[in-house]
């Protein structure tokens, strides 16, 4: 048996947990590989939304295993939130979760020395969420990070000789601080996190596929904030590409399977960072607005703009993606005119080809489609398509050169229409 992967190709805030949850049942297990709380799912199903940010958006559906990988960074006391919450809802948590031993934490002194190194940049900063994530991965590279295995051994001594560490560091910088409500409710999540199956999980996914046993991969963030090949230095610290599935969960690059590659029907950023299609004009306040783009787990307005291609048809190139997956199509629905940008021109030069840098001087050069004008937004079946979203779909087909296996036509988990899916 092979793991499918299912990861973000723009970006992020494609719609991955969404998808997740919509393909989940097909799976035994669900397993997450990268990232932290820095990345929110958000799922709408049955009147509720969710919003996950570290535990699997396999949760919710009854008897899969979900795991957390080793790839992931967790902060406890933000986890025992989330889980409470999950538990609170009716969704029991403790006999579907294993974490991987192997996961770094996030103590609550990687918080502040995050808003101490954005602060230090001033007008160059990144952008981050602020949740740690980046100090995080930066120790756990220099070999100075601690893991959930940890908790089960003199775990006191491990985070004190850390935190003294941290504390040094904040105290060249002149940064000022208080961690102590911080670190009682992180204490809390660790004894919390104790009450966990708490997992070799390479061993575990592993001897999953070798009984036969079927594995979705989930990714976080997307593919253009790759570590390294995302646009640098606006990206996350991970691995978000297919690749990442490997590292992070421990699986052999020969038992990747399918590679469901997400993409909204238009695109969105967070944060800083260079943004070819990105819009100022009423057209991308529309969007906004439309998309109901604001970050779910930092509440930040997302910028928008049209589809980019050039950036999609390398995001695709690095995962080996075999079916794509277009979300939020019916955000389009009242645009009279869709435009794709199908190529860039730097410096009087038309390329199609993703550059070095996208920072500078970057001009889309865009195709421009019809509109559907029409709401998509109670389509049950393909049938239903107007001719020119159907249009729309060959064109992004021919240019892409992957199949769209599955379309979104609003939050909801019902509105979500495969397309001739084997």
């Amino acid at each position: 048996m092979k793991v499918d992967v299912l990861l973000g190709l723009q970006w992020g805030d494609e719609g991955k947990g969404k998808v997740v949850d919509v393909l989940t049942p097909r799976y035994d297990v669900v397993a997450r590989f990268q990232g932290g709380p820095n990345a929110g799912h958000t799922l709408e199903f049955e009147g509720q939304k969710y919003v996950l940010r570290s535990i699997p958006s396999g949760i919710f559906q009854g008897d899969k295993v979900n795991i957390i990988g080793n790839g992931v960074v967790l902060d406890p006391a933000l986890f025992k939130a989330e889980a409470e919450a999950l538990e609170a809802s009716g969704h029991p948590l403790k006999e579907r979760l294993h974490i991987s031993k192997k996961a770094h934490l996030i103590m609550p002194t990687h918080r502040v020395l995050d808003a101490a190194y954005e602060a230090a940049k001033g007008d160059a900063k990144v952008g981050t969420t602020g949740k740690g994530i980046g100090p995080t991965y930066t120790d756990k590279i220099s070999r100075n990070g601690i893991r959930v295995g940890d908790i089960l051994g003199d775990f006191d001594t491990i985070y004190a000789k850390a935190k003294e560490r941290h504390e040094e560091i904040l105290k060249s910088m002149n940064f000022e601080y208080d961690i102590t409500e911080i670190e009682k409710e992180w204490m809390a999540g660790i004894e919390y996190l104790r009450q966990f199956p708490l997992v070799d999980s390479e061993h575990e996914i592993n001897a999953l596929l070798k009984a036969d046993k079927s594995v979705l991969c989930e990714g976080a963030q997307g593919t253009m904030l790759d570590i390294d090949f995302g646009s640098y230095p606006f990206v996350t610290s991970s691995n978000t590409v297919c690749a990442g599935a490997c590292s992070g969960l421990g699986v052999a690059p020969n038992k990747i399977g399918n590679v469901y590659g997400i993409m909204k029907a238009y695109c969105t950023r967070v944060g800083s960072g260079p943004f070819p299609t990105e819009l100022f004009d009423e057209t991308g306040d529309k969007l906004c607005t439309l998309g109901h783009e604001f970050g779910s787990v930092t509440g930040r307005k997302r910028r928008c703009g049209w589809i980019d291609l050039v950036a999609l048809k390398y995001s695709i190139m690095i995962n080996g993606v075999t079916h794509l997956i277009m979300m939020k199509s019916d955000v389009l629905d009242t645009f009279e005119t869709i435009k794709a940008c199908v190529a860039y021109r730097i410096n009087g030069v038309e390329t199609e080809n993703f550059p070095y840098s996208i920072e500078g001087e970057v001009e889309p050069i865009y195709a421009e489609l019809p509109g559907w004008q029409c709401d998509m937004t109670k389509m049950t079946s393909e049938d239903e398509f107007p001719e020119e979203f159907n249009n729309y779909i060959s064109f992004l087909e021919e240019e892409l050169e992957v199949p769209i296996k599955i379309v979104s036509v609003g939050p909801d988990r019902d509105q979500t229409i495969e397309r001739y899916m084997e």
